[in-house]
């Protein structure tokens, strides 16, 4: 039997965004499962060092076709329990039978988790190669939406893409699977990676265009400091993105011509195109900016600096703060 009552009185995340201070922007980040203990161990420095910066949120990923479920559960209560953040868990339908969603979602309650972010998911091996359902699962995220909503006092987050799902025939038919998650029940949605800001602001005229009551909801946009070419790379392959021309050439001529990039120089440009994004999607209107971190505190960190994002918390009591080379 799940806990309901005390995942009915965890905070949702349009709660957290609507209670920012007026005048200033919210922030949250989004943390993965560590593989070892090492990364634990800084995964815990990492968000010992975010608790100190009062995010609206903090959001944990869950590994392609489950792959890390049993440890995200873990990891996930451990935030509920053991810091003053508002964790929101992912959920994907990849690979699971309702009976097993049913489980994680139970799993999710009896830690006190009430958010859940509902993705259909990548197939595992090849994020890009067919997407296939499971025998006794469902079909698409709305899908999954419900099911999740159907369980108990829960608040759900969905997906969006600012170009468009690579999945997706068009960005108008993107625009109305978004809208059909919002309707299922999902209370906002967090943006898939991008660089250009007018993909943002198109998809939230788009939303707004095709049902004006569910584009009032939140679409939060999603950010990620550029550290290092190698690594942006990668992202970008796995979300079937693409860099703009203006930002590649940036970040090329800051890598150099030799042999290795010059890692400092990326970083700082990475770091100087996040926080443009950032000024940018504030000055349009966004609800918040959510960052990923892979782990990592010092990077993002500098960006809600420079965007002045950043509120004291209250003083902890036994809790060590460190913040990584990233």
């Amino acid at each position: 039997m799940t806990d309901r009552s005390r995942t009915s009185r965890t905070p949702s995340v349009v709660d957290r965004l609507a209670a920012a201070t007026h005048g200033s922007v919210p922030f949250s980040v989004e943390f993965s499962p560590p593989r070892d203990q090492a990364g634990e161990d800084r995964l815990w420095r990492t968000v010992r060092a975010f608790e100190q910066m009062h995010p609206a949120f903090v959001s944990m990923t869950y590994g392609a076709g489950g792959s890390t479920r049993d440890r995200t559960v873990r990891v996930t209560g451990d935030l509920a329990d053991s810091t003053t953040l508002v964790p929101v868990a992912h959920l994907t339908a990849v690979g699971h039978s309702v009976a097993e969603l049913r489980s994680m979602v139970g799993a999710y309650a009896d830690r006190g988790i009430a958010n859940i972010l509902v993705l259909r998911g990548d197939p595992p091996g090849d994020p890009l190669g067919p997407w296939e359902k499971h025998p006794d699962g469902v079909e698409y995220a709305e899908d999954l939406v419900r099911l999740v909503k159907e369980l108990g006092d829960f608040h759900v987050g969905v997906a969006s893409f600012p170009g468009g799902h690579h999945r997706s025939p068009s960005v108008d038919d993107d625009t109305r699977f978004l809208v059909s998650k919002l309707r299922a029940g999902a209370d906002y949605s967090i943006t898939q990676m991008f660089w250009d800001v007018e993909d943002y602001l198109r998809l939230r005229d788009r939303v707004s265009a095709f049902d004006p009551e569910q584009g009032a909801k939140p679409i939060i946009p999603e950010i990620m400091p550029i550290t290092s070419m190698r690594s942006i790379e990668r992202a970008v392959e796995l979300s079937g993105s693409e860099l703009p021309a203006a930002v590649r050439s940036r970040l090329a001529a800051a890598a150099g011509s030799g042999p290795e990039e010059d890692r400092a120089a990326v970083r700082a440009v990475g770091i100087e195109l996040a926080t443009e994004m950032g000024e940018r999607l504030i000055a349009e209107g966004a609800p918040g900016l959510h960052f990923i971190t892979l782990n990592f505190a010092k990077a993002t960190s500098e960006v809600v600096a420079n965007l002045g994002l950043a509120r004291p918390a209250p003083a902890m009591t036994g809790s060590a703060t460190g913040v990584e080379s990233a």
